[in-house]
């Protein structure tokens, strides 16, 4: 990381959040972009901050430099957006043969391309948890609750569903209970997966006493960490423990917790297990 200003590209959620704050408590200088029909929040009012609509890239780097941001970090959550191209700035009509097809691709070749075009455009792209202590699951089970052997088969067959349709840049996550699939994640994310569970894995466990099911999250094979590494946070906890879940198992060291002391405490709280679980392979 440089000395520059960070240009924090905000999406939904508290990440954007938690890196603009540890960067005011260091003295850090950070500038919060905010797109047009993005939900950041209020939080943003209290820093300096950039709101301006997609189809202007042109003005944006040129804020950027205006800033002194030399680093960009993309953090949060973010749809995909419908561009309006009788708005574009005279750099994106430059860049619509690149920013066009781009939004036909999966989320990690998306992302990969847009950090290209700002990397083209002399920003340097860094992960989100560089700024942030902690962040990386760590390998174990803080959680009180522990993983049965059924659950570790589980979150084994999980695993293995996910590099598949990782491998495909489709989704990061899989919801597996007595070895049945009973969910795999794509556009909608993590939270639709959850619940999309929750109303369909009636009549399914074919024994009544066996694993609840187990939702694990990784990283795709061959993923740009910078710029898409998934996140669980409370809410994942809670959701989990609504769908009926026996627990959520993420990646060590590829998966970002979001308040790990909170999401600790929501397992806890559920009576769910939550585990860091080592990298197969």
């Amino acid at each position: 990381m440089s000395d520059g200003s960070l240009a924090i590209i905000a999406g939904s959620g508290v990440l954007p959040r938690m890196i603009a704050e540890a960067r005011a408590a260091e003295g850090a200088e950070r500038l919060v972009v905010e797109f047009e029909g993005v939900p950041v929040g209020s939080w943003a009012e209290a820093h300096p901050r950039l709101r301006l609509p997609f189809e202007k890239p042109g003005r944006l780097f040129s804020e950027l430099r205006k800033a002194g941001c030399t680093e960009v970090t993309f953090a949060g959550g973010m749809q995909r957006p419908r561009l309006r191209p009788l708005h574009f700035d005279l750099t994106a009509l430059r860049l619509a043969t690149r920013i066009l097809p781009m939004l036909r691709q999966g989320d990690d070749a998306l992302l990969r391309s847009l950090a290209s075009v700002f990397e083209a455009e002399g920003f340097s792209v860094t992960a989100p948890h560089a700024y942030l202590e902690g962040l990386l699951a760590a390998e174990g089970v803080p959680s009180r609750v522990k993983p049965s052997e059924e659950d570790r088969s589980d979150a084994a067959r999980a695993a293995g569903l996910v590099a598949g349709i990782g491998a495909l840049d489709v989704g990061q996550a899989a919801v597996v209970a007595q070895g049945i699939c009973l969910g795999l994640e794509t556009v909608q994310g993590t939270d639709a997966l959850i619940d999309f569970v929750a109303a369909t894995r009636a009549g399914f466990a074919h024994d009544p006493g066996g694993g609840r099911g187990v939702l694990l999250k990784a990283p795709k094979p061959g993923q740009d960490w910078r710029v898409d590494l998934p996140a669980i946070g409370p809410e994942t906890l809670r959701r989990a423990a609504r769908a009926g879940l026996s627990g959520v198992a993420v990646q060590a060291g590829g998966v970002l917790i979001l308040g790990l002391e909170e999401t600790v405490a929501a397992a806890d709280e559920e009576g769910l297990f939550l585990w860091g679980r080592r990298a197969e392979g």
